[in-house]
């Protein structure tokens, strides 16, 4: 009788290990393997997010040589749109990594057009309260106490940045859809096109045609209350633009991992979905220690990519501590926040 149990035991054992519910060692090789699927679509991904990042950082690193003021009102703006607006539409789309992976997983490739469509649709939808919302941000600065020069230029500049808002709540989509197939070659050569065209039309239109910071808007913190809102705020855009940017390598590592996590979930595999988990958080811990201590060895020249003001340089400088704290809690924050669907 035991042997009889025994045997049936061990062949559903065999059954489950099968459907790949069967417990797998985190061994090295396992770790190797599955690094090596991750970084196939992370790598890219990466690369994709930092281009993304790299419209508004570039813009600011152009307009930044124009004078505080340029800087400081541009900033402003694009740290709002970006809370308010960007931000939003992208974490709205984020639920497509879930549900479109465990769709390509489970092979039910109806449901991705399905889903894309009503994805574009209400990120579109969205953008109407949020261009009402953009249009009041002047009067909102001024009346919780930003300097009045500041906020003007930011709603102007706010004003060129609202075609923007329609555009990124298709690109989302369309991103998350290539993204769950493992379909990395299209986003690499739109991403790679997107940013020659900007470095090239920003620096025309700020430069060449003087239309200063808007034509940086036309190309894609509170700190006003603060005693020098012009250099306090100068200071706040370099360090959150930095952590901004830095923030696409852990972004790309989570959207590999969900991809992976999401993939073998719809394919009932989740042993393989617990081993990516473990891996990327083991990736990010690496990625995190080398960039933070990179941005700390660099402290005292990073701050001229954005400004050649000596004051501004200073506080930068001190900043950097700080700096890489945030980075290193935004990066682990990022990884883990993919996997709560």
């Amino acid at each position: 009788m035991e042997d009889t149990e025994s045997i049936e035991k061990g062949l559903l054992l065999e059954a489950a290990s099968k459907q790949g519910d069967g417990f797998t060692a985190f061994t090295f090789p396992v770790f190797c393997e599955e690094v090596k699927r991750i970084s196939y679509v992370a790598a890219p991904m990466v690369f994709v997010n930092l281009s993304q990042y790299f419209l508004q950082v570039i813009s600011l690193m152009m307009v930044g040589h124009l004078g505080e003021l340029a800087l400081s009102s541009t900033a402003i703006a694009v740290s709002f749109c970006a809370v308010t607006g960007f931000s939003l539409l992208y974490g709205m789309s984020t639920a497509m990594e879930t549900l479109c992976g465990q769709a390509y997983g489970a092979q039910q490739y109806q449901k991705l057009g399905i889903l894309i469509y009503t994805a574009i649709f209400c990120l579109i939808l969205a953008c109407f309260p949020l261009t009402l919302l953009w249009l009041c941000m002047p009067k909102m600065f001024i009346a919780i106490g930003q300097d009045p020069l500041i906020s003007q230029e930011a709603g102007k500049f706010t004003l060129w940045l609202l075609p923007a808002l329609f555009a990124y709540a298709t690109l989302q989509p369309l991103v998350r859809f290539f993204q769950v197939q493992s379909l990395i070659f299209p986003l690499l050569v739109s991403a790679c096109a997107t940013i020659c065209f900007h470095i090239f039309i920003c620096w025309t239109l700020v430069f060449k045609f003087g239309l200063g910071n808007f034509g940086a808007a036309l190309s894609i913190v509170l700190s006003g209350l603060l005693p020098n809102p012009k250099l306090e705020t100068s200071v706040l855009s370099v360090c959150l633009s930095t952590l901004s940017t830095l923030y696409a390598i852990p972004e790309g590592l989570g959207a590999a991992a969900s991809t992976r996590v999401s993939n073998e979930l719809g394919a009932r595999n989740p042993n393989a979905a617990r081993i990516a988990v473990w891996t990327v958080m083991i990736l990010t811990a690496f990625e995190t220690a080398i960039v933070s201590l990179a941005l700390l060895a660099s402290r005292n020249v990073f701050g001229y990519i954005f400004s050649n003001e000596e004051e501004v340089v200073d506080y930068v400088r001190i900043m950097a501590p700080l700096v890489c704290l945030c980075l290193i809690w935004n990066s682990f924050e990022g990884v883990l926040s993919v996997f709560h669907g």
